[in-house]
């Protein structure tokens, strides 16, 4: 197993969750959206207002092209998930955790985040409508769903530590 993918809605826990999962399993782990700054040397919304949402989804198929052949865990953008040729990459070259957390516990943790311009400038309504569609293209990128609610960020680390040792044959 080479690379081990979060998916999920912006709010599910992937950077909290990868960046604890790099620690129990040894493996480095990268923010996507971090790395895409990082490269680009600007701000996501810099990169849409300069280039529009159309170029930041190709650069986001880009890194998963290119990025890194090694085994690690890689936090992906909320959005990433959309497009069918990123959910062949992500299925085809590792395993995929589709953290599945209900919009009502998301809504809590991201409505007052200045950092995600979205939920500034989107109703509650209109971001539960994303959520819905998003929804079902997480479900179809990922190998394994992991319910999110009422479990505690550790419960759900030892559920995916379990899911990867079973995978690779340790138990």
């Amino acid at each position: 197993m080479r690379k081990i993918y979060l998916v999920g809605f912006m709010g599910s826990g992937k950077s909290a969750i990868g960046r604890r999962l790099s620690y129990l399993l040894k493996m480095p782990y990268y923010d996507m959206d971090h790395e895409i700054v990082r490269q680009q040397g600007m701000t996501i919304p810099q990169i849409f207002e300069k280039y529009g949402e159309a170029r930041f989804r190709e650069i986001e198929t880009e890194f998963l092209k290119k990025f890194r052949d090694e085994a690690c865990i890689i936090s992906t953008g909320g959005g990433v998930a959309i497009n069918a040729e990123n959910r062949k990459i992500m299925r085809r070259s590792g395993l995929v955790f589709f953290l599945d957390a209900t919009f009502e516990d998301i809504y809590k943790r991201i409505q007052h985040d200045p950092n995600r311009p979205i939920v500034q400038s989107s109703t509650k309504e209109e971001l539960e409508k994303l959520y819905h569609y998003r929804r079902r293209f997480y479900r179809e990128t990922g190998h394994i769903q992991v319910l999110t609610e009422g479990r505690t960020l550790r419960q759900i680390l030892e559920y995916l530590v379990f899911q990867v040792k079973r995978l690779k044959g340790e138990h």
